[in-house]
């Protein structure tokens, strides 16, 4: 049985792939709509320097929109 960690990343990893603002707002209205309790939730080593890379990547413009990541991972599904 996965974790809540495990769970929390898979869903995490989802929600960075979903491109339609609909749909991510219904998401953020549900949830905020939820009984959810609102506790700070604490982040493992790895997740802190998972952020800390992420911030870095943002300042340094090491970015790319969703649209030519698409393009990439298909390019690189075909040579595989």
């Amino acid at each position: 049985m996965a974790t809540l960690n495990e769970i929390r990343n898979r869903v995490i990893d989802s929600l960075m792939s979903i491109d339609n603002s609909q749909y991510l707002q219904a998401l953020e209205k549900m949830i905020k709509s939820s009984n959810v309790e609102h506790d700070k939730i604490p982040l493992t080593e790895e997740q802190k320097i998972m952020l800390a890379m992420s911030e870095d990547d943002i300042q340094n413009g090491r970015m790319i929109d969703q649209d030519s990541l698409n393009k990439q991972e298909l390019k690189w599904l075909k040579e595989k």
